[in-house]
């Protein structure tokens, strides 16, 4: 699955908000766990339906939004 099939737009929900596959869990909030050093493992408990890959695709998500340049060693 691509970032783009993971990080989902619908007007109508949410209120318009972007979610995490068409679920009502928007991305705004996961990243907000994340900065407030709520656990990846956390919230997979908290939200049975969510998998690794839609949190690290938000963090990718808030990566490109930042406008941030991949550093290469």
């Amino acid at each position: 699955m691509t970032l783009e099939t993971r990080i989902t737009y619908n007007p109508l929900q949410c209120g318009g908000k972007l979610c995490v596959r068409n679920m009502r869990i928007r991305v705004s909030n996961i990243l907000q766990m994340l900065g407030e050093d709520v656990s990846p493992e956390e919230i997979l408990q908290d939200f049975p339906d969510l998998e690794l890959l839609d949190i690290q695709a938000c963090l990718k998500y808030a990566a490109r939004c930042a406008n941030l340049e991949r550093l290469v060693a």
